[in-house]
């Protein structure tokens, strides 16, 4: 008995100093990770501390892609709101605009190496996708436009085209549910909110530093008026801004109009408010269309009469207060707007002089000056050429310039094409609910579509993301009624 008693306890003790092993030994590897990160934080700078931070954060999001892809495709539209705000506010050196693409190939890879879902990939048969495709294979062909534009300008301008191409098929497969149009939806109005928050703080309450650095190196030329600061948030500049807040305006007023719970009509109501705000406080007249055009859309598609006579009410009283009376003209914002009606604006002439500067061009140049000939890449890729010197003011210039007339009127069609095949799926669907979805997302692009006539708009994030996003859900429309008619023949 005294024999087993002292093995057990010999046992015992040799168990517990083996437990107490691996924490003896993971004190001193703390210690000497922590002298070597030190170290290497000496001799690097703060590259080796953000490396290992970055580490910290990719590897679990990279996991969780690979585990479920729809995170990717989240991440992506978080990422379009916001990466402005991380060049703005941490510095410029890094490539946060080309993250953007790689949160789109990271999550398609995710999607065909996926092992435990199988998707549905019969989705991709839609002709939003082949509309995609048609349009790739017009800006490949214009690498041999003989205006011989630089590549590298090409490269950059061809990530638009290229973002429909991933965005918008990734979609179709991962985002094809009735509840991933309302996470899309809560999305983009919560994160709008953030962007209108922001834009508030800017006006009322001052920059931050980094936004102060910003506006005195460049900004200042557009955003300052008369000594009034033009709201930009967390976005390109206050034009994004604006048209982005319009483009939410409409989205969350037809939301509010339908048929819904009272205290989501509530809210989407104070939101709307809210981004009509934000759209005055930018600055940007441009985006006043945007709401006229997107209120046209929902009269002309909307069956419901109690609808369409408060959007045409709201859009002939903000026309004819803005065009036919003084009320508020001390106020900038409102002075700012109404000078979007006026015949004979400075700023409109000289888009006008531009443009016929640009049809000289293309007289000699029928198929224009080649993708990435005029704007942006145009001043960076091909200076001293006779396009780069223009501003074209506006994306559908930009169309014109690089693609010439041809391409323009194919370009053109293309988005008539969308924006009529859209209005007839909503035209057609059944469900209430899901219409006055439909409608809001239809409206809503379609405004920022025309409205780009007279900034370039829809090639911008979150912009652009909107609308490819938006196209998706639109087009998979009749899937979605389906889904849901069959829902309520289950519960029946």
């Amino acid at each position: 008995m005294i024999i087993n008693s002292t093995i057990k306890a010999t046992m015992r003790q040799l168990q517990l100093s083996s437990e107490k092993r691996p924490f003896n030994y993971f004190i001193p590897l703390v210690i000497l990770a922590a002298v070597g990160i030190g170290w290497l934080t000496a001799q690097l700078g703060f590259v080796m501390p953000g490396l290992m931070l970055t580490i910290l954060l990719v590897a679990p999001f990279l996991f969780s892609v690979f585990r479920e892809p729809k995170v990717g495709l989240i991440a992506f539209i978080v990422y379009c709101f916001m990466f402005n705000l991380l060049a703005r506010e941490i510095g410029q050196g890094l490539p946060y605009l080309y993250v953007i693409e790689g949160l789109l190939v990271l999550t398609w890879l995710a999607v065909i190496f996926h092992t435990t879902k199988e998707y549905d990939w019969a989705n991709l048969k839609n002709e939003i996708c082949i509309l995609g495709i048609g349009w790739i294979f017009i800006n490949i062909v214009e690498l041999f436009n003989p205006a011989g534009s630089n590549i590298l300008g090409w490269m950059l301008d061809f990530r638009y085209p290229l973002l429909w191409l991933l965005a918008v098929p990734l979609c179709l497969i991962l985002f094809n549910k009735n509840r991933d149009l309302n996470t899309f939806l809560i999305m983009i109005i919560c994160f709008s909110l953030l962007a209108t928050l922001n834009g508030v703080k800017q006006v009322k309450f001052g920059l931050s530093q980094a936004e102060q650095v910003w506006l005195a190196t460049s900004g200042y030329v557009t955003h300052l008026i008369f000594g009034e600061l033009r709201a930009f948030s967390f976005y390109t500049d206050a034009s994004q801004f604006g048209a982005s807040q319009a483009h939410l305006f409409v989205v969350s007023l037809v939301l509010a109009l339908g048929p819904f719970k009272i205290w989501k009509r509530v809210l989407c109501a104070l939101a709307a408010l809210a981004f009509l705000y934000g759209e005055s406080i930018s600055g940007t007249r441009g985006a006043l269309f945007t709401i006229f055009i997107g209120l046209g859309v929902v009269i002309f598609i909307n069956k419901n009469f109690k609808v369409t006579l408060i959007a045409l009410t709201l859009l002939i009283t903000g026309f004819c207060f803005l065009k036919f009376t003084s009320i508020g003209q001390s106020n900038f914002e409102i002075r700012r707007m109404r000078s979007a009606l006026r015949q004979h604006d400075a700023s409109f002439n000289a888009r006008l002089n531009n443009q016929e500067k640009i049809q000289k061009y293309l007289e000699a140049h029928p198929l224009g000056g080649g993708v990435g000939a005029i704007g942006f890449t145009g001043r960076n890729y091909n200076r001293g050429t006779y396009l780069a010197s223009i501003p074209p003011d506006s994306y559908w210039v930009k169309i014109w310039a690089e693609y010439g007339t041809p391409g323009f009127v194919l370009w053109i069609s293309l988005m008539m094409y969308i924006i009529g095949k859209s209005c007839g799926i909503v035209w057609r669907t059944q469900d209430k609910g899901l219409k006055f979805k439909l409608t809001a997302l239809t409206a809503g692009f379609t405004g920022i579509i025309i409205s780009s006539y007279s900034n370039e708009i829809m090639n911008m994030m979150p912009s652009s993301m909107i609308i490819y996003i938006s196209w998706a859900f639109v087009f998979q429309g009749p899937k979605l009624d389906e889904e849901l008619k069959q829902l309520k023949e289950a519960h029946a």
